[in-house]
């Protein structure tokens, strides 16, 4: 597993455009260029609290320090100039005037007729921001590739910054095939199952910050096939399709992909996964994922999530999980990477009875998986394993 992400991230490069967007309207987007401030923040030494301003720390003891007629507060010019040894009463966000370097909190002081009395010790600087702390103006604040968060966006307006460039969203297609498929609703026969896939693909390429396009289903045909792709390479930047991605009679997808001239069929040392067919249609990458629902799942967030972030603009995402002691008892042989359906119950991690991967159920019943690594392994329980959970596979 570990060389077929090595051989798929060397092949990728981003395919999206760029587009200038509001900051207010930037969440989840990709950067296309960096994001220098607009200006420093904050652009003036300011206080985090309400409270009684003065200069220097105080030693530990009492103290009673003058207070001055005027009060400082935020958005107001810092024209007061505080004398030594006296004090000033200042609102939380104001800037520090003149004489002032360090706050004490309104909560623990006693304001007398026209003097404040404290306890210290007092550090110098207490409760009071520095100029420029939050950024200088022309710094570097993010990089392209960067999906911005609401934090960032936060972070953006506070040093003025309104516009930025990002890539345009990136467009994915995703078709199921095969002649056994019928839409939930409809009447199926015996031998017809309804699909799960394509409705679970739609939603987890949106979970993903990608925009899906739904191509349908599509029979065992490979003309209304070829068509399908067609259509899709029209529309798309990248196109996700499921089933018919082996080598079989009935593996359309495979088969086209050959034809065409461009196609790789990766036997994945992966379960469950297994087969993963790699091509270009017509200009546009196309992958094909396991029928088996859990194969297909397990499939888009271990390799088209990463390849579908650098396609988008963005960085590779590499899993993110922690260890956690098992609730369960597995043995594995060498040879293949495994991932288990997998939840956390007080600080445990469990897993799903059945390791089938048509078991549906298991996918909704688990929050994440379980990495077995490669080697031969006997995991008990009380065992350290790798417990991904769904969002681990997000990025961001």
């Amino acid at each position: 597993m570990d060389d077929a992400l090595a051989d798929l991230r060397a092949r990728l490069s981003p395919v999206t455009g760029t587009e200038m967007c509001s900051v207010a309207s930037a969440a989840g987007r990709v950067l296309a260029t960096p994001v220098q401030a607009a200006r420093a923040h904050p652009p003036l030494p300011n206080t985090a609290v309400d409270g009684y301003g003065f200069a220097g720390g105080r030693p530990a003891g009492p103290h009673t320090l003058p207070l001055i007629a005027a009060v400082a507060a935020a958005g107001a010019a810092p024209d007061t100039v505080v004398p030594e040894g006296h004090a000033i009463r200042i609102l939380t966000g104001a800037a520090l005037p003149s004489g002032v370097d360090t706050v004490v909190l309104q909560e623990v002081v006693r304001v007398g007729d026209r003097s404040v009395r404290l306890t210290g010790p007092i550090k110098p600087g207490a409760n009071a921001q520095a100029r420029r702390e939050g950024g200088t103006e022309g710094q570097t604040l993010a990089e392209p590739g960067r999906r911005l968060t609401p934090a960032d966006l936060g972070l953006l307006s506070a040093t003025g910054v309104s516009d930025v460039a990002v890539r345009r969203p990136l467009r994915v297609a995703i078709l199921s095939t095969g002649d056994e498929l019928v839409e939930a609703g409809q009447s199926a026969a015996p031998g017809q199952i309804y699909d799960a896939n394509r409705p679970m693909l739609l939603a987890q390429v949106a979970a993903l910050g990608h925009q899906p396009l739904d191509m349908g289903r599509v029979p065992d045909d490979r003309a209304a096939l070829r068509a399908t792709l067609d259509r899709a390479a029209a529309e798309a930047d990248v196109i996700l399709t499921s089933g018919g991605a082996s080598a079989g009679d009935a593996d359309h997808v495979s088969a086209l992909l050959q034809d065409s001239g461009s196609m790789a069929l990766w036997r994945v040392a992966i379960k469950p996964g297994r087969p993963l067919a790699l091509g270009m249609w017509q200009g546009t990458p196309v992958f094909g994922l396991p029928g088996n629902p859990v194969a297909a799942l397990v499939c888009t967030l271990v390799f088209a999530a990463p390849a579908l972030s650098v396609l988008a603009g963005g960085d590779w995402i590499t899993p993110q999980g922690y260890d956690l002691p098992a609730a369960f008892e597995k043995r594995k042989k060498a040879g293949r990477r495994e991932f288990l359906r997998a939840r956390v119950r007080d600080g445990r991690v469990e897993v799903f009875a059945s390791e089938g991967s048509g078991r549906i159920s298991g996918l909704s019943w688990a929050e994440g998986l379980v990495e077995l690594p490669d080697a031969a392994l006997h995991v008990q329980p009380g065992d350290p394993v790798r417990y991904i959970p769904w969002s681990g596979f997000m990025g961001g």
